[in-house]
């Protein structure tokens, strides 16, 4: 799945005013379904999903599957929405780039009543739906659960004596990885993304349901603090490009055995490390999130959390919404469409029907024969909330390009970078030039 890097192409604010633009009703050739896709992976699946559509649907059925570049994706789609010129019928849209159309009336079909009537209200993780819905109407389907895990190498864990029982809490990592510093070991990979997805697993957000930007402010200094104490103590370790969602990433510090885990969502396990680093199959393993603890030591968080993850929504200018809807919900329900996203290593469904699928929960060679199906679908009761709002988009773009990097480098003050990141994001603007 190529929801995994998340940098933003978004050069300036009026970017963001052309993707918030008017509604298009230009017409579109209803004889061929046009569907965007956002990375050459999707776009086999979905080549494949409709064939499978025609065999077992509509042999009638016609589709057009187009993929772009997660940089090309929102000024192809800006362009296309503005001039009234090629518009999709489908797109496939990262939860992060959705929440720009969340501001005055988006482009996208209300599908409330339709998920309703095909029993997805009931079939779908709620907090994934809610994902891709505006003040309780639905506009589009999640194609993911997008639960956080820890990605280890097992070889390291041998080497070391270590054992994933060992990592029940945030502090039990703490204290083993100052004790693999000492060894001049780093253990865990970090990435700007870190923060929201900490401040999630601890119960918050980066925005409340309100619009609140930070409504636990102290909770998340306590948070960024956390991440640059890893930093200092060198148990966290900042990719030389300051992501690990960079292929560069994953020839230097992972190659080099320069850390030993990563948190990723279960995208970037199927994706990204099993195409990077393949040299290392059976060598990887997977367990949840350690939990964070009250001042009394007892666990009061959940053992996962989530990061992005795609969707698929209909544009309002189609004229083939009801094609559209259909071969949405084929790909949503079908039993093989559910399974051959996880096998063909995009995602894990959010459709909770196909967690029974037994090919879902097989335990996996690339993972020393953990299964990664087994281990989402017990946590799938934990996965948190993510709270849209139409500044997440930018709020997200801010900590990805560095807003609050310094912090997870081990240098400056998480308050002060916390309060300037508000007064930033909140007087309309973005990250310093």
């Amino acid at each position: 799945m190529r929801s995994t890097i998340i940098r933003f192409p978004l050069r300036s604010k009026t970017l963001f005013l052309v993707l918030l633009s008017g509604i298009a009703t230009a017409a579109v050739s209803a004889e061929s379904v046009k569907i965007w896709i956002s990375s050459q992976q999707d776009k086999i699946y979905y080549d494949n999903m409709v064939r499978l559509y025609q065999q077992e649907v509509d042999s009638d059925f016609e589709a057009e599957v187009q993929a772009f570049g997660f940089r090309e994706m929102p000024d192809k789609l800006a362009i296309a929405l503005k001039t009234q010129t090629n518009t999709p019928d489908i797109i496939q849209l990262d939860e992060v780039f959705f929440g720009m159309y969340l501001q005055d009336e988006t482009p996208f079909v209300d599908l409330t009543e339709r998920v309703i009537e095909a029993g997805l209200k009931e079939d779908i993780m709620p907090q994934r739906l809610e994902l891709f819905s505006q003040k309780g109407r639905v506009l589009g389907l999640p194609q993911s659960m997008s639960a956080m895990l820890i990605y280890y190498r097992r070889d390291l864990f041998e080497q070391y004596g270590l054992s994933p029982s060992e990592f029940k809490t945030w502090d039990d990592l703490v204290e083993i990885g100052e004790e693999l510093v000492a060894k001049n070991q780093s253990f865990l990979a970090m990435d700007p993304s870190y923060f929201e997805i900490l401040l999630r697993q601890r119960g918050s957000d980066l925005f409340s349901e309100t619009g609140d930007l930070l409504p636990d402010f102290d909770l998340a200094v306590d948070t960024l603090e956390f991440l640059g104490e890893l930093a200092q103590k060198r148990i966290g370790l900042m990719p030389d490009r300051s992501s690990i969602f960079d292929p560069v990433f994953f020839g230097g510090d992972v190659a080099n055995n320069e850390i030993v885990a990563i948190m990723g969502a279960d995208w970037y396990g199927l994706d990204m490390i099993q195409q990077f680093s393949s040299d290392l199959e059976g060598d990887w393993g997977m367990m949840p999130l350690p939990v964070w603890t009250d001042d009394q030591g007892h666990p009061n968080s959940v053992r996962t959390s989530t990061f992005a993850g795609q969707g698929l929504v209909i544009y309002k200018g189609s004229q083939s919404i009801d094609a559209s809807w259909e071969f949405m919900k084929f790909v949503m329900t079908n039993k093989e469409a559910n399974a051959q996203r996880f096998l063909q290593g995009n995602s894990f469904p959010a459709y909770k029907p196909a967690f029974e699928d037994i090919r879902l929960l097989q335990p996996q060679p690339f993972f020393g024969y953990d299964s990664m199906g087994q281990i989402l679908v017990d946590l799938a009761p934990e996965v948190p909330r993510v709270m849209m709002n139409p500044r997440r988009p930018m709020a997200v773009f801010m900590i990805r390009e560095g807003m609050l990097s310094s912090i997870m480098y081990g240098e400056g003050d998480a308050r002060v970078a916390l309060e300037r990141f508000k007064e930033q994001l909140e007087g309309g603007g973005g990250p310093p030039e």
